[in-house]
């Protein structure tokens, strides 16, 4: 609980028994209820999560990074809903810097920005992607976002939208969403490693989006 706020976290997980440890040892106190949803991993992965006594969701078979968010948010219990990924890229520590101006009321949706600090060499494919989409959605919604693909976020529970999108697309989906439904929405500077990733982004995932845009 912070500031009377409930916090939940939300990590879609595939195959990172090796870093998921990791990621939850570091989740901060102030953090009320962990979400892990394993989709579909070929290792132990669910097991790891549960050894650390988070609530572990299994999706059989892979369905994709949206569709293992969209089951994490059916389990949320918070009034803010922080997104972030298993493999060890976002910082937990770097958690408050997202729930804050939710908290003292200045955003409803806080997108941590790798733009502004990042580690690591950023793969040409995520440089295209989210080229197009800052772009884009500017043109769409109006919002100024230099880093719209960021999966490490937090959204006042009452912006969330439903979420229908399977793959990567999500992000986008649920930033059009939101900005629709009237949330205000702010980025926040965070680090990210790149290099480690080991979600598999791929172009049919920009053809994803630019429908993603179109749809919403």
């Amino acid at each position: 609980m912070l500031d009377g706020f409930k916090i939940s976290i939300v990590i879609p997980a595939y195959n990172e028994a090796n870093r998921i440890g990791t990621v939850l040892s570091e989740i901060p106190e102030f953090v009320d209820e962990i979400i892990v949803v394993d989709d579909g991993s070929e290792d132990n992965t669910s097991e790891v999560a549960k050894r650390f006594g988070v609530k572990t969701l299994r999706l059989e078979p892979n369905q994709g990074k949206g569709a293992a968010m969209r089951e994490g948010v059916k389990e949320a219990m918070g009034d803010i809903i922080i997104f972030m990924d298993a493999d060890g890229q976002h910082k937990p520590d770097e958690i408050i810097k997202l729930v804050e101006p939710i908290v003292k009321d200045e955003a409803d949706f806080v997108i941590g920005s790798r733009m502004i600090k990042a580690q690591g060499k950023r793969p040409l494919i995520r440089k295209v992607s989210n080229f197009l989409s800052t772009f884009l959605i500017r043109m769409k919604v109006g919002v100024d976002v230099k880093d719209t693909q960021s999966g490490f976020r937090a959204i006042k529970r009452e912006f969330l939208p439903e979420i229908e999108s399977k793959r990567y697309e999500v992000e986008t989906e649920i930033l059009i969403k939101a900005v629709k439904k009237g949330a205000r929405v702010k980025e926040v500077p965070v680090e990210r490693i790149y290099g480690i990733e080991t979600g598999h982004f791929r172009f049919e995932d920009i053809i994803r989006f630019l429908q993603t845009l179109m749809k919403y």
